[in-house]
């Protein structure tokens, strides 16, 4: 089914609310029958922010719908009906009713896909839905919502240029286009650029402000996670994602359970969430499967699905944080699409790497190919050399590693898409 919608409906982008609004009303309108609505957009830690939110909601012991982009293994990672994966016959039936319901109309496969997941939800009874921006913010998809509980906008950069503006005021225009009347609006860490639209935006609209460093905040201290608001201070674990900017993406999620009041931000349910939190290809470390095997003896894998220069700078601070704590060399495997800044992308870890590895990413007609990367990486000024596949790549690696014994086991970071860390995930079972 999801493949013949992929042929009926091109997964091209473009960015109008009125074919969504059109299939909407055809299928009643499910999006005016959801419990209340938490509506997450950004450019980078969006995904992250979504899996605490989920996390700390069912730490509580609510059940939660949630709704994100892209998946990397299966499509069904988008739709979590009540706290599982939505089954595979519900799925079919229901891309079936929405296709019969648009009447052959124009729409996008993630405009369809995502009337689909209203349309779930509002038929299963749960406590409240995580939702996920697919692509800025003001035109997605996901901007049906009247009267969300509260919105999140994380960080914004650079990205997409080509659908949301080349300037960051522009991204950020269309990022605050989700804020709405009255709902608690809880913006992460920006740029000066891009927080002076968001909070003009949100006090047009008459929606309360958070603000990152003005009223809430968090920090490392002594190995935990110190956040604190106008309503206080809690004391709590270190995300279990890792990473120095998970402990911002842990606070916004925070932060709006709290706006959000005192029944959805118990602090032992924060806590667990912190804790239990899942989020895969953001800086996961891979413990077992081919892709490991085939790496050198005792090396560390690591996978991130980042693709921007903010998302690179991050990653690499996050490397050299790892690095800090125990030194060893660093390789980098990568593959990126041809939409992205690669080299900006890898310019943070100039110094940190010492080499990278490029591969074109296998069933992406969008994929840079592995030569068009190793010279985007040569521009960036690191060592670099293309590669047929992943255990091509690999191989390579270890090569490079037996090179240099000496310096023990490497720390292999495969990276640049999120389309790359489905197929690793894939491949390395």
């Amino acid at each position: 089914m999801l493949a013949r919608l992929l042929t009926l409906h091109p997964k091209r982008i473009d960015l109008v609310l009125d074919r969504v609004e059109r299939l909407l009303a055809a299928l009643g309108n499910p999006q005016k029958s959801l419990p209340p609505v938490i509506h997450v957009a950004g450019t980078n830690g969006k995904g992250s922010t979504c899996a605490y939110l989920r996390a700390m909601l069912e730490g509580a012991g609510f059940r939660v719908h949630v709704y994100t982009s892209p998946h990397l293994v299966r499509f069904h990672e988008r739709i979590r009906v009540a706290g599982t994966l939505i089954p595979e016959d519900e799925l079919s039936d229901i891309l079936e009713e929405c296709e019969t319901a648009n009447k052959g109309e124009p729409i996008t496969f993630f405009e369809i896909t995502t009337a689909a997941a209203f349309l779930a939800f509002a038929r299963h009874p749960a406590d409240a839905v995580v939702l996920e921006v697919g692509l800025g913010g003001r035109c997605d998809a996901t901007n049906v919502i009247d009267k969300p509980a509260a919105v999140c906008i994380t960080s914004v950069a650079l990205d997409h240029q080509e659908f949301l503006g080349e300037h960051l005021s522009a991204i950020a225009a269309e990022k605050a286009g989700i804020i709405k009347p009255g709902a608690p609006c809880i913006v992460g860490p920006q740029d000066e650029e891009a927080r002076t639209v968001i909070v003009r935006r949100a006090d047009q609209s008459g929606a309360p402000l958070s603000v990152w460093g003005e009223d809430f905040g968090a920090h490392e201290q002594h190995g935990r996670m110190v956040y604190q608001d106008g309503s206080g201070l809690l004391d709590l674990p270190l995300p279990k994602l890792i990473g120095r900017h998970q402990i911002a993406n842990a606070a916004v999620a925070i932060a709006a359970l709290r706006r959000m009041g005192p029944r959805w931000s118990k602090e032992r349910a924060i806590e667990w969430g912190l804790k239990n939190v899942e989020w895969p290809g953001r800086l996961q470390r891979l413990l077992n499967g081919p892709l490991v095997d085939a790496a050198p003896a005792n090396a560390e894998v690591w996978l991130d699905g980042g693709h921007n220069p903010h998302g690179g700078a991050a990653v690499a601070q996050s490397m050299a944080d790892l690095e800090e704590r125990s030194s060893k060399p660093l390789y980098l495997i990568s593959g990126m699409l041809k939409t992205k800044d690669a080299t900006g992308y890898f310019l943070p870890f100039r110094g940190l790497a010492r080499h990278v590895t490029t591969v074109a990413i296998a069933g992406e007609t969008a994929s840079l190919g592995a030569g068009a990367l190793y010279d985007a990486v040569r521009n960036a000024g690191i060592e670099a050399a293309p590669a047929d596949d992943l255990s091509d790549a690999m191989m390579q690696v270890a090569a490079w590693s037996r090179t240099r014994e000496g310096e023990g086991p490497p720390r292999i970071l495969i990276c640049g898409s999120l389309y790359l860390a489905g197929k690793v995930l894939a491949e390395n079972g």
